[in-house]
């Protein structure tokens, strides 16, 4: 797909510029994908086609998948505690850039729009030498929308409409790993971790290269791994890589909760298996004042470790070498 601003539906304006949190997915080097939640706080452009969203310079990891591969998509997959008010599953893929040197006028934008959603920021000294990474420190991951997907329900059920090139076949499964494709996680545990999160979501490289996100549900658990049912035409047949999320987050993303998961989907007719490989998560106390002490130190934190092992450097390199349409891979000697 080649970069053409597209007439935006208006249930895919009001998502993207009304729902708290989205599912952004990104692929890896292995041919799998990762997706993981974000808040774009209103930042997008129906003229240019563009969505954006900030991330911390203190999490480079994010940043590396997508400098190395920019294919990516967001999803508009729940209404809970924003401002849009239909039903609708939105998709979205397009190609990214990212901003590693946000103007000064560009960090503001980001600050005033974040308060409409996450509420009034912490002032004052202390609070604003706690804070001065975690809001400055910021780089922007701006998306090209190039396909537009929409569904009338949030299950992505029904008739769906695309904006741009038509829906690609579903892609050809892929060769498993050599380690065998059996769980290395603990299903149980895993399955306890995400009964209480209803957000729950798969990602996997389509056929054109570019992620996909649909809705699932895990209806079941066994030793073979996490039972999942979804909308069966996005479901591939087959076997091969793909990324789960299951989170869950109250009114401003207060008391978030998530947990990312990798590992291998097969699909046999209407059954879809999910064996993890990787899982991690997070949690966060439902309580404003303590979320902004953790957000503060760890992105301090963050960022020193990042300036200590050639992260930072590494991430500069690789975004000027994307601007120049060069393949960003690190130079010589670094890893």
């Amino acid at each position: 797909m080649t970069h053409a601003p597209l007439m935006w539906p208006d249930e895919a304006y009001e998502a993207f510029t009304g729902d708290l949190t989205v599912a952004v997915a990104y692929l890896t080097p292995a041919g799998g994908a990762v997706v993981t939640p974000v808040s774009p706080v209103g930042m997008a452009d129906r003229a240019t086609g563009v969505v954006s969203f900030a991330t911390s310079m203190g999490l480079p990891k994010k940043l590396e998948r997508i400098l190395s591969n920019p294919h990516v998509a967001l999803a508009c997959h729940t209404r809970a505690h924003g401002f849009a008010t239909h039903d609708s599953y939105v998709l979205a893929q397009g190609s990214a850039s990212v901003d590693l040197e946000p103007s000064a006028q560009r960090l503001v934008h980001l600050k005033n729009s974040a308060e409409r959603f996450l509420g009034e920021a912490k002032r004052g000294k202390i609070w604003d030498w706690l804070l001065r990474e975690y809001q400055r420190e910021r780089a922007f991951v701006d998306i090209g929308v190039e396909r537009l997907a929409t569904w009338p329900e949030l299950s992505a059920h029904g008739v769906v409409t695309v904006s741009g090139p038509s829906w690609p076949e579903p892609p050809a499964a892929q060769r498993p790993p050599r380690n065998a494709t059996s769980p290395r996680v603990r299903v149980p545990k895993l399955a306890r971790q995400i009964a209480a999160l209803p957000h729950q979501l798969l990602a996997y490289r389509g056929a054109d290269g570019y992620p996909v996100i649909l809705p699932v549900k895990v209806t079941g658990s066994d030793d073979a791994g996490l039972r999942l049912t979804g909308p069966s035409d996005l479901l591939p047949p087959g076997g091969r890589r793909a990324g789960f999320l299951a989170h869950t987050f109250r009114p401003q993303c207060v008391g978030l909760s998530m947990r990312t998961v990798t590992g291998w989907l097969t699909v046999e007719g209407d059954e879809a298996l999910y064996t993890p490989h990787t899982s991690t998560g997070l949690s966060a106390p439902p309580n404003k004042t303590v979320m902004a002490i953790a957000n503060g130190l760890l992105t301090k934190r963050g960022l020193r470790r990042a300036e200590r092992d050639g992260t930072s450097a590494r991430l500069q390199y690789m975004a000027d070498a994307a601007s120049r349409n060069a393949f960003p891979c690190a130079p010589q000697g670094e890893k």
